[in-house]
């Protein structure tokens, strides 16, 4: 009740005004440069294009996320050792969100994690600032490089994939149509730097960052900290009224092993399946159901086709990655995630929908120099699902979801499996 009524006297406050420099802004939906609708407008959305949006003075927009579900899973395995799973409602979960409109092509975020899985207490995400024109230097000062650029700089997740575009953020849940992410959730808030380029149709990114999702300046004679690079190249074009295609290859490498280990492990928010393969007299593991290959030092890339014909949608992922956690004495591990979603949108906005998806996860953990590779692991996951925008802000999904483990996994994940439907509204301005 704590947590709840927290949320309620936070967004009551963020609501009502807000005041900057002694002005009072009322805070009501404001229109942003190059910013990505929130609900469903900024469904499919991925890099931020530039838009014709006039600078007018300082604008702020104060939004927030709500989320909750109704989960009614079972689980097992071979040990047979897990809690019993009933059919109950999850701890709502909440974000609150700031942007602002500072100056002529320069804004700034700023996501709280009202609760979370993970936390029920309010903490900061992260933010970042995002730089469209350099007109604060010298009006049209090197306007044709940013016709085509975008700088954005902050502590947040980074732009490695495509897939994180597409998946629940805590509370922010409208822009996926199930209701769990993908296996290996390639997501991180980490201080970075990041170039967009997007000339016509094509997609350029380049970024570094200090690969710590907690970064401390503490150090000592083992410490490896190397600086973390990612990039990606993309194609995508409305082919006509019907049509657009886009596809997009990203790459990931870091090679620290003090700073590392953050790539597949990066949401401290939680998954959504509660409470699965938890074993009696243990404690909930926020992460269930989720692939981390745990690798310090480590290589990724992750291909992502995406087509849209009238209603239907295809969504695609291919991506490995190879690494290591201990740095002498031991080959890379390596593993490899597929997966592939088909949604149909139907109704007179394309408010309804029915999808399925395929996810699959299969390899080895790093082995010592001179013995025998692992038995690679697999992991599957079916997800049947269907949604309904009562608007553009409130949306209702059902999902049936289906997960097994192969009986190369030890402990209490050796055959697991848990499946069943979970329920989820969410809400989003």
């Amino acid at each position: 009740m704590k947590t709840i009524k927290r949320i309620f006297l936070t967004l009551i406050l963020a609501m009502t005004c807000i005041t900057i420099n002694g002005q009072v802004v009322t805070v009501k939906s404001q229109e942003l440069q190059n910013f990505r609708p929130t609900g469903y407008d900024g469904i499919n959305i991925f890099e931020t294009k530039k838009d014709t949006v006039k600078f007018d003075g300082l604008k702020v927009k104060m939004g927030a996320d709500f989320a909750l579900q109704f989960q009614g899973l079972n689980h097992s395995n071979d040990l047979d050792n897990l809690v019993d799973l009933g059919s109950n409602v999850n701890l709502p979960t909440a974000n609150l969100n700031i942007d602002a409109q500072l100056i002529d092509g320069v804004r700034v975020h700023l996501r709280t994690y009202l609760s979370s899985r993970h936390h029920n207490e309010s903490w900061v995400k992260g933010g970042y600032l995002q730089i469209d024109n350099l007109d604060f230097i010298k009006e049209g000062f090197g306007s044709k490089f940013t016709d085509i650029a975008s700088i954005r700089i902050g502590v947040d997740e980074i732009n490695y994939g495509d897939a994180h575009f597409r998946r629940s953020d805590n509370a922010s849940a409208i822009y996926n149509p199930f209701v769990g992410n993908y296996l290996m959730d390639s997501y991180s808030t980490e201080a970075f730097m990041e170039l967009n380029l997007m000339p016509k149709s094509w997609i350029v990114v380049l970024g570094l960052s200090n690969g710590y999702l907690n970064p401390t300046v503490v150090k000592d004679e083992t410490t490896d900290n190397k600086v973390t690079f990612y990039s990606k190249l993309g194609f995508e074009k409305q082919i006509d009224e019907d049509l657009r295609v886009r596809v997009t290859g990203s790459y990931y490498t870091a090679g620290g092993y003090s700073n590392g280990n953050h790539l597949y492990a990066g949401d401290r928010a939680g998954s959504r399946y509660y409470n699965i393969f938890r074993e009696v007299g243990g404690s909930d593991n926020f992460r269930s159901g989720r692939v981390n290959p745990g690798f310090k030092n480590e290589t990724a890339f992750q291909i992502n086709p995406f087509v849209k014909y009238k209603g239907l949608e295809f969504f695609g992922i291919l991506e490995q990655t190879k690494g290591l956690k201990t740095k002498d004495g031991f080959e890379k591990g390596k593993y490899t995630q597929i997966g592939a979603e088909l949604i149909y949108r139907f109704g007179t906005s394309e408010q309804l929908y029915v999808g399925t998806r395929y996810n699959s996860v299969k390899g080895h953990g790093e082995y010592a120099n001179g013995t025998t590779k692992p038995e690679e692991m697999k992991v599957d996951r079916f997800q049947l699902g269907a949604g309904w925008f009562m608007s553009k802000n409130i949306l209702t999904k059902l999902e049936y979801v289906n997960q097994t483990y192969d009986e190369n996994y030890g402990g209490s994940l050796t055959n697991a499996n848990f499946k069943g439907v979970v329920f989820e509204a969410v809400i989003s301005f």
